[in-house]
């Protein structure tokens, strides 16, 4: 089950490794998303919230998150 704190995170955490470090999870591109549900989400909270970002993002509702993000903050960096 995911909570209201869950969406929160995946508006404002950002993605600690791979091709989109420092990218907020909600922002990951789908087909990211895909390649990981095929391969194995990570193990633990972050897999978890990838898991949501992928479901939120098939069913169309990525525009349902915005309202939650935070203003940018310097240390986000977006690769890709």
């Amino acid at each position: 089950m995911f909570t209201k704190e869950d969406l929160v995170s995946i508006a404002n955490d950002i993605m600690p490794f791979g091709k989109y470090q420092g990218r907020r999870l909600i922002d990951l591109p789908e087909p990211y998303l895909l390649w990981f549900a095929d391969k194995g989400f990570p193990k633990g909270r972050l897999g978890k919230l990838l898991t949501l970002v992928l479901e939120i993002q098939v069913n169309g509702l990525t525009e349902l998150i915005t309202p939650l993000k935070k203003p940018n903050t310097p240390s986000e960096q977006h690769t890709g």
